[in-house]
Order: structure tokens, then sequence, then C-alpha cells
């Protein structure tokens, strides 16, 4: 693609679109004005108030999104730093200095703006003028009073690390921890709004989390690319061979989530009949003009192509910063206590006909399965279209670790686990215990270097390079060292259930995510470095395994005879608060998950010791027919040497015999 040239009507039409954005959600706060407070019960803190706090919202997510995408586009478009030492490997880092420009201006301004809306959201969702604020007191109240200013202490502490980042280094593996803490800070006050309220918010909260990915990715990348355009330089990450079935697929997931969350938020209501519905259909205009906006970059169109990407996004955000200021009709459904706390009712007790057939698809995992396996799938069909042979058993074992992570979290199993302490602890013990054991038989690193091609020696590198960057960074290796490994996977117990946590996270559906994530992740971690196929940045001995293996028994069993024998109930006051149709006997049910949490360690650990065994012995069986090999070929004299040694030994014993 040829360099394009300076155009400064393009630079004024990306300004006149981010006024739009800003301007459309400040208009529907003067519109809605003390209306949009009071339907939903709370005090009005004042329209200039109101006006402040959707100024700044509308400055944080642009800037978060322009961060997002200049992340995302100096990543793609790395390069590999050359070096003196020809053995060595080359590093990758940021190719020219426009993307870290962009970044560093933007995450200041998300700074600055996350950190005022600490104050002013908190005002805003407490109902408190500007003039109150001032009070110290009053400022500590609204702040940790409710979700909104905690969420964004979380993003203002993202876009410091971001700024941080990007300040230090250019290096690519720091624009990659960088671009996680973006996500994470985009994502917070997402997780608190709207979306966590009313019946289905299970459903919402899990495509509020696919559609905010998405739509950082796609819509920040198609804003840092029209600034390439405009400023008259050329457009690298359109280069990418991927690039369009990439921007597809994140499209796709837009309009995807985007009708899920139009279904989720009219709660049977028409989309025409209120301002949410019609904003959500402004929302698919939006894109449309993306999709359209694609096409174009696609047929070498790129000046209008970017200019449809850049209009797409701008009424994409407006609509979206709209929405917020208006109360969307689920907020108005009758709501049982229940699916305020998990978005669904849970009218019998949990039992075998109840665990087995009352299935309800948690999307996040669902997704992830489904894509986790497909992209498996593609990279063995890759390798047997190279000639490669790629072991059956491990594609088994991938896709077996997924089937058991979608059954605990969408059969009655996950849909029980936040009413039930007991089914909680085996959906627990599943995730950490036992789909990692048969996901890291699979091999997924492994697979994907073996089947990603490698970048030609001056070509742009590509996803192969990217893995091998990951898999030899030093946050990586800090993350996966044994120590800390273990301390995680045994801590993480002590830490969650022995303290006010649990209670806490389990009113929230994000949270309840979150907490099976980490399950999740722990556990591929712990069991990687035991029996895991890819190799880890620090490779254990084989005794070294077994006392890892063998050291988490102990823990485990100590941690279950808590739970038998403690008298004080965990989580007691949230289990109150459910008002379930049955009543539950809480400290039976501690007592089941105690004893869940004991022998559901011990098998599966058990298992692993097997399984460690069979490694053992093939590797020993591969290493003896290496050495037959070696001797048939005479490539291998070690044992001539050893014989050698011992007759010089003889000689030497007999020659001492004879002086003496």
């Amino acid at each position: 693609m040829a360099p394009t040239r300076h155009r400064p009507w393009l630079i004024r039409y990306v300004v006149l679109l981010g006024v739009l954005a800003v301007a459309v959600p400040l208009v529907a706060t003067a519109v809605m004005g003390p209306d949009s407070y009071l339907r939903i019960a709370r005090d009005d803190p004042g329209r200039l108030t109101g006006l402040i706090a959707t100024f700044v919202r509308a400055v944080a997510d642009l800037s978060s999104l322009v961060t997002v995408g200049a992340l995302v586009s100096a990543l793609v478009a790395g390069k590999l730093r050359p070096v003196q030492d020809a053995a060595a490997r080359r590093q990758l880092d940021v190719a020219e200095w426009f993307e870290p420009i962009v970044v560093r201006r933007a995450a200041a301004c998300w700074v600055i703006s996350s950190g005022l809306l600490i104050a002013l959201d908190s005002a805003d969702s407490n109902g408190y003028a500007l003039g109150r604020i001032v009070d110290p007191q009053a400022l500590w109240f609204a702040m940790f009073s409710g979700d909104a200013g905690r969420s964004w202490m979380v993003t203002c502490v993202a876009a410091i690390i971001v700024l941080v980042t990007s300040v230090l280094t250019v290096r690519w593996i720091g624009y990659a921890v960088a671009l996680w803490a973006a996500l994470v800070g985009s994502l917070a006050p997402v997780m608190v709004g709207q979306i966590l309220v009313g019946p289905r918010h299970d459903f919402g909260s899990d495509s509020g989390i696919y559609q905010t990915v998405a739509g950082q990715i796609l819509l920040g990348m198609a804003v840092v690319q029209t600034l390439r355009v405009a400023t008259g330089r050329r457009p690298r990450v359109l280069d990418r061979v991927h690039w369009r079935s990439t921007a597809t697929v994140l499209l796709a997931v837009l309009v995807v989530t985007e009708g899920v969350l139009l279904w989720f938020k009219l709660a049977g209501s028409s989309p025409f009949a209120d301002a949410t519905g019609w904003l959500s259909l402004t929302q698919f205009v939006a894109l449309g003009l993306l999709g359209a906006g694609l096409t174009a970059v696609h047929r070498g169109r790129i000046t209008a192509g970017v200019s449809l990407l850049a209009g797409g996004t701008s009424v994409f955000v407006a609509a979206g910063l709209a929405m917020m200021r208006i109360p969307p009709p689920q907020f108005f459904v009758p709501t049982s206590i229940s699916q305020i706390f998990f978005g669904f009712d849970l009218r019998v007790p949990p039992g075998l006909a109840s665990l087995a057939g009352h299935w309800r698809p948690n999307l996040l995992f669902v997704v992830a399965a489904a894509v986790a396996v497909a992209c498996y799938l593609a990279g063995v069909r890759r390798l047997a279209r190279k000639g490669e042979r790629w072991p059956v058993g491990r594609t088994i074992a991938w896709v077996l670790g997924w089937l058991v992570i979608v059954v605990v979290t969408s059969s009655g199993l996950g849909k029980y686990s936040g009413a039930d302490f007991a089914v909680h602890m085996a959906v627990h013990m599943s995730l950490s215990m036992v789909a990692p054991i048969p996901l890291v038989l699979g091999g997924p690193i492994t697979l994907a270097l073996r089947a990603l091609p490698a970048a030609a020696k001056d070509a742009q590198p590509g996803p192969h390079e990217w893995v091998l960057a990951v898999l030899h960074s030093r946050p990586l290796q800090a993350l996966y060292h044994p120590l800390f490994v273990f301390a995680v996977y045994i801590g993480s117990y002590y830490v969650l259930y022995l303290t006010n946590a649990f209670g806490t996270l389990m009113r929230f559906h994000w949270a309840h995510q979150l907490m099976n994530v980490h399950f999740l992740v722990v556990g591929c971690l712990y069991f990687g470095l035991v029996i895991g196929v890819d190799r880890t940045p620090h490779q254990l001995p084989s005794l070294a395994k077994l006392a890892v293996l063998l050291g988490a028994m102990p823990f485990h069993a100590f941690f279950g005879v808590i739970l038998m024998s403690d008298g004080a109930i965990i989580g007691d006051s949230f289990y109150q608060h459910l008002e379930l149709p049955w009543k539950p006997d809480l400290a039976a049910t501690q007592h089941v998950a105690g004893g869940i949490a004991w022998a559901g360690s011990e098998i599966p650990l058990l298992i692993v010791v097997v399984v460690l065994a069979l490694q053992w012995a093939i590797q020993d069986g591969r290493a003896a027919r290496r050495i037959d090999r070696h001797l048939d070929n005479g490539l291998d004299d070690s044992y001539d040497t050893y014989n050698a040694m011992l007759e010089r030994l003889a000689r030497r014993t007999e020659t001492t015999k004879e002086h003496r």
C-alpha cells in the first residue's frame, strides 16, 4: 500500500466526530433532567453535576478507546529488533513513534478524566451537588457507598499503568502488558453499569464483557488508523494479511452482543417504544457503517473506508454514552431477590434432577470454549495439510477439558453454584483441579508454534513471533515461577473463603465469573508445571514436580477440615439475603462442601501422580531407544568409554598389588 498524503480535512472530520460523540450524551442528559434520577429513586444532584459528569465520562471513554486502539496498532505492527549476536533471539519492539505518542497523550487524558470521575460519578450516582463533594467526609462517603467510585479507581490505576509503561519503554511485551491493563480499566465501569441490574443480567453482563473488549479493539484501531491516514502516514495495520478476518470477527461479535443487550435491556418491550430501543437501533446503524468501511478498506479505497470507520465509531460511542443517561426498561421489571443477585430464579432446591437437568448457558465460558476448540482444531488441520502429525490423544484431552468447563458452568452445577455453597465448592474444585488436567495435556502452545507460520527474515512479525515474545518475556517468567504458582494455588482457598471476600464477591455476577476464571487459570498454571505438555519458563526436574504435587495435598486436606469443623458460616450474610423458596441448612451445606474440598482434591492429585509416572516411563523409554539407535549407528561410545575406564582401574589395582 502506497504512502498517503496529508489530509487536513480528514483531521477536521475526526475532530467533528469527537465533538458529536460528546454532544449527544450531553443533550440526552439535559433533556432527561431530573427524570433520569427520580425514575430510579435517586436524588437529583442538579443539572450542572449531571452535565459535567457526562462530559468527563465521554472524554474518559474516548481516551480509553484511543489508548487501546494505539496499543493494539503498535503491537500488530511491531518489528524485530536486530541484535549483534547472530545466535541470539531478536526482540520485538514498537515499529515507529506515532503510536507511542498517541498512547501517551490518550493515556494522560484517561488518567485525568478517570481520576475526576471517582468524585464526579460518585456524586452523580448519590445525588450530591458539586458544592457538597467539597466536604471531605461527604466525598469519602460518596466514593465508597456505591460501586461507581470504586470502579473508576480501578480504571484510574489501569490508566496510570498504561501511561507509565508507555513512557518507560517501547518494547513489544511492555505494550502487551499495558494492553491488558487498559482492557481491565475499560471493563471496570461497564461491569457496574446498567448490565448489572435486572432479570437475565447474567446474559447481559457476559455480553457486555465481550462487546467491551471487541469494541475497544476494533473501534480504537479504526480511530488510530484514521489518524494515520489523516496525518499522511501509511495505515500499517490495514496492510496485514489477517486484518480482514480479524476485523470481521470483531464486528460480528459487536453485532451479536448488541442484539443480546437489546433483548436484555428492553425486557420484552418494543424497541420503538423507548429511547433505549431507538439508541440501540442507532448503534446497529453504526455497525452497518463500520461494515461498509471495512469493505471499502479491503477493496483498496482507504480514505473512504477510514472515513466510514471513524463515522461508525463516533455514532456507536455517542449512542452508547447517551444510553447510560437513560434508565432502560429492565430497571422497571418486577425482580426477585434471586434475580437481583443471579439474574434468574431458583424455584426448587438442588438435587440430582435439578443439577443434571436445569441448564442455563454461561455465555462467558460457552463462547470461550467454542473459540478455544475451534482454534485448536484449525491448528490441527493446518498441521495435517503440512503433512505433520499431531497426537490424537492431545486433541481429545483439549476438547474434554473444555467440555468439563462447559458442563460445570452451564449445567445445574453452574446455575446453583451461587445459591448453594456445596455446589459452589464442586464447581470450584472442577475448575481448579479437574478441567486443567486435560487442558495442559492438550499442549495448545506447542500446537500454536507448530501451526502458525514463522515470519520470513525481513517480513513483519506475526502471531508466531508474538507467542514467542510472550513465552520468553520476564512478566511470564515471574508469573510462572514455581514458588509463586504454588503459593497462589494454595493460598487462594484460604484468602477467598476464610475472609469476608467470598460473601462480598458473590453479590455480583462479574465477580463470580472472575472467581471462576481465577480458579481455572491458576489450576492450569499449577498442573502445567507438573504434567503440562508445553514447555514452561521454569522447567522442574521430575522429583521437584512430585514434591510440588504432593506438597499441595496436606493444605487441601487441612482446608477441607476447616470447612467441616469451623462453626462460622462462610458467606452467612449473603445466603441469608437470598430468601430462597426452600430453606437450606447452611451448616450442613458447609460440611458437605468441606468433604468435597477434601476428597475432591485428593482424587485428582492421585490421578496426576499416575500421569506423572507414565510421563516418566515414556521419557525413559524414549531415552533408552535413542541410546540404542546411537549405539547401533556407532554414534554413542559412552559404554566403550565406561568399559575402558573399568579396565584402567583394574590395571591400576593390579599394579598396586605388584608393588606391594
